[in-house]
């Protein structure tokens, strides 16, 4: 079982699916967003809108997706934890290539961290916050 009171900050990162439907953009159609954020500290360390009908970010997506969460603290963690079923093969390849090892986990086991930032999210769409 996940349990993110084990961890130290930086050492483990979970990629996941913040939306839990597609954010619809009139000039650039729907959009998927993927989160990064520290397991112990809970904080999202950065965001990347990844098209809804791609099958899941690119690999200039991901670059970006990780280095945000570098420049936070200069440093990779030494896992990556993502859900069972989420499409991340470009994520999770930059993160090896990082050194970074995997670790896929269910996803209702991280619900625990990523439960907040989904409702939270969720609410600032519905208030029409995202154009």
């Amino acid at each position: 079982m996940f349990d993110p009171s084990e961890l130290q900050v930086n050492e483990a990162w979970i990629a996941f699916k913040l939306n839990d439907a597609p954010i619809s953009t009139e000039a650039d159609g729907d959009f998927n967003v993927l989160a990064l954020m520290d397991a112990a500290g809970c904080f999202i360390l950065g965001t990347e809108f990844v098209p809804a009908n791609s099958t899941g970010p690119s690999e200039l997506e991901s670059k970006r997706l990780l280095k945000g969460g570098y420049s936070h603290k200069q440093q990779f963690p030494k896992t990556l934890i993502v859900p069972v079923g989420l499409v991340a093969d470009a994520v999770c390849i930059e993160a090896e290539r990082h050194g970074i090892a995997v670790v896929y986990v269910p996803e209702v086991q991280l619900l625990v961290c990523i439960g907040e930032a989904r409702e939270g999210f969720k609410e600032h769409v519905s208030r029409g916050a995202i154009q």
